[in-house]
């Protein structure tokens, strides 16, 4: 984001991109900046397609359409990573990507040895809490500090006064880890794989049972559900999900942030699926436009509480304010997901003409219905699809397609729909579908 004086104008909102795809899909859905990275530097290992090729492709398609492209460098490197990250650095200063995400002191050193042009900004794994770390940072030559989640608004507005040139961005939306800004040992401890080198197996979030009863009734020794590790514990009535955060959702507090000086507001998620980027980056995209065209308050609301809504049709773990008022965010001890009422169904890749009619070549995520409610999910807004015919890669007709496969079916609706629309079916609270 641009500053002039003291005077902001509208915050970036940035979204994330675990793959070309959804890169792709963060743009077309409103985002004014992704961030990504190849597996081997980033902290998504898992779940992580980018390669070399698909960078630079992305770069392009951002560039393309006059946005901003980040990429992630922020794991704690050890020496053996060293030389590869050099390497890399040669690669990205041909991309002339927009900055760089990090969180070592080491590689900060290196980019800037050899991306001395480039933005640097600083991670939220460096756990940036106050006003003199922000400005240390800064004598290093970092331009934007991803402030910790720990902080609350009064400290974000309190570094804003203190430090008005470094740019803050911070986390309005997703996962929220339950160490202190995401530096967690709990996976490198249980299950050899380290959650600082972008490679967490989410040990927080199993599901731990009973194997001995320790003392009182609710003192036990627990152990995972693949039977690798016991921890002892006390249960309380809630049961044993004991490190489970709610997700993160800030979306009713934005003006407060960017009153408060936040140039940044980042969406977590680059594990999710395109569906789930799309839908928040979307919901975000309207509550700030709705901000920054001064809308009156009655308007406003009714587009807050229309895009809180998309947002809760989303799977998620219950939702928390975090640490933003100064106290500590909601637990989910249940560990359940919420229910929803919609069910991803698959993309719209673009159309075919068969026999002299016009379908939409569909990738299925999940299974539909002929008889099904359908709803396209666009990036200004969503419609109800009426499914007039249904065809399988063979160009039979069938009454229900179902995912799991790379053969495409062809559908006709009452309409045909753009490239890069989403389709979501209606459900009654199926517990088992994912975003």
């Amino acid at each position: 984001m641009i500053k002039t004086g003291k005077k902001y104008k509208s915050p970036e909102l940035l979204a994330p991109g675990g793959s070309l795809e959804k890169v792709k899909y963060a743009i077309e859905f409103g985002a004014d900046a992704v961030y990504c990275g190849v597996p081997d530097f980033s902290l998504r290992v898992r779940i992580n397609t980018f390669t070399k090729s698909d960078l630079k492709k992305a770069v392009e398609f951002v560039h393309h359409r006059g946005k901003n492209i980040y990429v992630t460098l922020n794991i704690y490197a050890h020496n053996r990573h060293l030389k590869k990250i050099e390497k890399h650095l040669e690669f990205l200063r041909e991309l002339k990507i927009d900055g760089v995400l990090v969180s070592d002191p080491g590689i900060i050193r290196l980019v800037k040895k050899y991306l001395p042009h480039t933005d640097i900004h600083l991670s939220t794994q460096a756990n940036a809490t106050n006003i003199e770390a922000v400005k240390f940072w800064q004598e290093l030559g970092v331009s934007r500090i991803v402030l910790a989640r720990e902080l609350s608004l009064r400290e974000v507005r309190e570094i804003r006064e203190a430090v008005p040139e470094m740019e803050l961005e911070i986390f309005v939306h997703g996962a929220m880890c339950m160490s202190y800004s995401g530096r967690c040992i709990l996976s490198r401890l249980m299950s050899g794989r380290s959650a600082n080198l972008g490679d967490c197996t989410q040990p927080c979030r199993w599901a731990y049972d009973p194997v001995k009863k320790l003392g009182e009734v609710r003192e036990f020794r627990v152990e995972d559900d693949q039977k690798k590790f016991e921890i002892d514990l006390e249960e309380d009535r809630h049961g044993t999900y004991f490190f489970n955060s709610k997700d993160l959702n800030l979306s009713g507090y934005l003006k407060e942030l960017k009153d408060a000086g936040v140039d940044s507001f980042k969406i977590e998620g680059r594990a999710k699926s395109a569906y789930y980027v799309s839908v928040v980056t979307r919901a975000y995209r309207k509550i700030i436009d709705s901000l920054e065209t001064h809308c009156n308050a009655s308007l406003c609301k009714e587009i807050l509480k229309e895009q809180q809504q998309e947002l809760n049709n989303l799977v998620n773990r219950g939702y928390t304010k975090g640490f933003l008022s100064g106290t500590e965010p909601e637990h989910n001890f249940e560990g359940k997901l919420s229910e929803t009422s919609w069910k991803f169904v698959g993309q719209i890749e673009g159309q075919k003409k068969i026999e002299g009619k016009f379908f939409n070549v569909v990738f299925l995520h999940n299974e539909f219905f002929s008889k099904d409610v359908i709803e396209a999910v666009m990036p200004n807004g969503n419609r109800e699809m009426k499914i007039r015919k249904i065809l399988n890669h063979k160009l039979e007709e069938v009454e229900d397609a179902h995912g799991g496969h790379i053969n495409r079916f062809f559908v006709q609706f009452d309409e045909a729909l753009p490239e890069m629309s989403l389709l979501r079916r209606k459900i009654s609270f199926d517990k088992t579908s994912a975003a």
